[in-house]
């Protein structure tokens, strides 16, 4: 019985959330953009992108970090993550050699790069220098 009202509950936040950003209140989830849609997801503003691979342990362990920096942005800069495996011609465009790779791009233009696991901070100031 507890189990199934926390389940419940569950269910309700979530579908607050939903509603909620539906009407613009909260800041849109992480992007995930395609070789189709990565120039327009990523022209305007600053722009953190993360070239990622589902095998890659280094990016499993950086994809919480980029949750939580993202709730902290606000609609300060924006997330994006490229699976590298799906969108070889971006990763390509960008000479993406090691995974994770993490590029700051500023109205479409790289203005910053980090390769590998990286903690919040050095994200947060990696962005924080282009805003």
């Amino acid at each position: 019985m507890v189990e199934q009202i926390i389940f419940l509950l569950q269910m309700e936040v979530l579908y607050l959330k939903y509603v909620v950003m539906e009407r613009g209140f909260l800041k849109m989830a992480i992007v995930n953009a395609t070789d189709q849609n990565f120039t327009e997801e990523t022209k305007d503003g600053v722009v953190l992108v993360d070239f990622w691979a589902p095998w890659c342990g280094p990016c499993k362990m950086i994809a919480p970090v980029l949750e939580e920096l993202d709730g902290d942005l606000g609609d300060k800069a924006k997330i994006v993550k490229v699976d590298v495996d799906e969108n070889q011609e971006t990763a390509g465009k960008f000479g993406v050699m090691s995974i994770p790779t993490l590029l700051v791009l500023k109205d479409g233009e790289v203005v910053d790069k980090a390769v590998g696991f990286q903690p919040k901070e050095a994200l947060a100031e990696l962005l924080n220098k282009q805003m």
